[in-house]
């Protein structure tokens, strides 16, 4: 299994050092989104598809001229809903960062040069949730596995600067620690939908 894992982290790699990649590019990609249709074990019961505050994050990215590999990462705070009220199981603050590692599959650049660019990307890493209770006693402080698929769209503006829209799904996997029921009403578990706008800047 780890040598499988290797081999699926070096191989984007091998592929973009290939000749044919001479034109592969670097982009940096900050920008901002919102999360939705989030679905979790963690905490006292959510509504389904529960909207928090906006999430910022960034993206390094090598692209080549179908394949690239990328680093994403994003936090939003606020991501469960504060309570006024006081108790136990009374939500004070909370976060979700996520990072992960992943392949990015795109139109040949010589196909949409002068146009957007549509991508599909996918890949693993790791969510980090923080929630902060009433009482010390029920926080949850989980770093767990999670994978994100979807896709997206780049157009530049100018030979460097450019916009980037994307969305894609993160949901965690292989669970966690068991938590008493007023920190988990099952085993942790956590997925949501994120819809992101980056400034791109190509290199």
């Amino acid at each position: 299994m780890r040598i499988a894992l290797r081999t699926a982290a070096w191989l984007p790699l091998l592929l973009l050092s290939r000749p044919e990649s001479v034109h592969a590019e670097w982009q940096i990609r900050p920008g901002i989104g919102v999360n939705v249709l989030q679905k979790t074990t963690l905490g006292p019961a959510q509504p389904s598809g529960t909207i928090g505050r906006v999430s910022w994050g960034a993206a390094g990215a090598l692209i080549g001229n179908v394949l690239g590999v990328e680093a994403d990462f994003s936090r939003r705070s606020g991501f469960f809903p504060a309570a006024k009220q006081q108790g136990a199981g009374i939500i004070q603050g909370s976060s979700v960062t996520t990072l992960t590692g992943n392949v990015t599959v795109a139109l040949p650049s010589h196909l949409v040069e002068y146009t957007l660019r549509p991508y599909f990307v996918g890949g693993a890493g790791l969510m980090a949730v923080r929630i902060d209770q009433q009482l010390d006693p029920f926080d949850v402080s989980l770093n767990m596995k999670t994978t994100n698929l979807g896709g997206g769209v780049t157009g530049f503006l100018t030979k460097r600067i450019g916009l980037n829209w994307d969305v894609r799904r993160f949901r965690s996997f292989g669970g966690g620690p068991e938590l008493s029921l007023s920190r988990s009403t099952g085993s942790p578990q956590l997925s949501f939908w994120r819809a992101n706008m980056a400034l791109a800047i190509r290199y």
